[in-house]
């Protein structure tokens, strides 16, 4: 059975930073491109940072560049995004998803919240 469990979401003040992990299993992890994406109240999903099979590319959305570092081991197939310089519009349910390929169904996470606020 496939899984993809987020966790490390939670509260945090502007300026903080967080680290939010994505377990896999029921797949084969590196087999897949993984992405973090994000969605805020009242708005759609959108893309936040993307990483290859192997780790050697990684991209981001223009709003986290710089601030956010998106990263694997396959090892322990588990997807990290290490969020630093948090600001209130960060705030969203974070979502892991794997992608084997772009005619393939994707496989998603049940999302993990992350509020920033003082």
């Amino acid at each position: 059975q496939v899984q993809l469990v987020e966790s490390g979401g939670g509260l945090v003040q502007p300026g903080g930073s967080l680290r939010l992990s994505c377990a896999a299993s029921g797949f084969t992890f590196s087999n897949y491109a993984m992405s973090w994406y994000r969605q805020a109240p009242g708005k759609g999903r959108e893309l936040v940072a993307t990483i290859t099979r192997a780790g050697g590319n990684t991209n981001y959305a223009d709003s986290v560049k710089g601030r956010f570092t998106i990263s694997r081991d396959n090892a322990k197939n588990t997807m990290y995004l290490q969020m630093n310089s948090l600001k209130p519009e960060d705030t969203a349910v974070y979502y892991c998803r794997a992608e084997r390929s772009s005619y393939s169904i994707p496989y998603w996470g049940q999302g993990t919240q992350v509020t920033v606020s003082s």
